[in-house]
């Protein structure tokens, strides 16, 4: 093959290449400790103490918190939830539902299946999630809900005339 023709066909793949890029939205630190406020915040509302833990989409810690008054074994299972529901991009409340009704190759994944997780979305994209550990499982599930949503803009409500 000519020099030429390598040229040309060197520069063909590298606009394909290009051409298979895609747009990826992340968490910054700033969202991470917004998600953690939220989540604080609710949890005081409760007045439930709380382990808190935000990580990334691959399961990575960006923020955590551990109010005074949550037992110890918190802070771990706050992390262990954040990274369930970041990896598997959904609740961990819907795991447990599932291994609940029978789904029990959960239970061999690696993975913790207890209520108190969630997926932080933005415009639809996992950007990373949110665990929360502390006084009871429907507590921990609401305030990791709260948290989750902190990010997303609120509905504008119609004005009426």
């Amino acid at each position: 093959m000519t020099r030429i023709g390598i040229t040309i066909l060197a520069m063909v793949f590298c606009f394909s290449a290009q051409a298979q890029t895609i747009s990826v939205t992340t968490l910054d630190q700033a969202g991470a400790q917004t998600v953690l406020q939220a989540a604080k915040e609710s949890a005081q509302q409760r007045n439930a103490p709380s382990a808190i833990a935000v990580v990334d989409p691959a399961g990575d810690l960006l923020a955590f918190q551990r109010m005074d008054g949550v037992r110890p074994a918190s802070a771990d299972l706050a992390i262990a939830k954040a990274r369930t529901a970041a990896r598997l991009q959904r609740s961990t409340s819907e795991i447990e539902d599932n291994i609940n009704q029978g789904r029990t190759a959960f239970v061999t994944a690696g993975v913790l299946v207890l209520r108190g997780g969630m997926p932080v979305r933005v415009n639809g994209a996992v950007v990373g999630a949110v665990g929360v550990a502390g006084l009871s499982k429907e507590t921990d599930a609401e305030i990791a809900n709260t948290a989750a949503a902190a990010l997303n803009p609120s509905p504008v409500t119609a004005q009426r005339r």
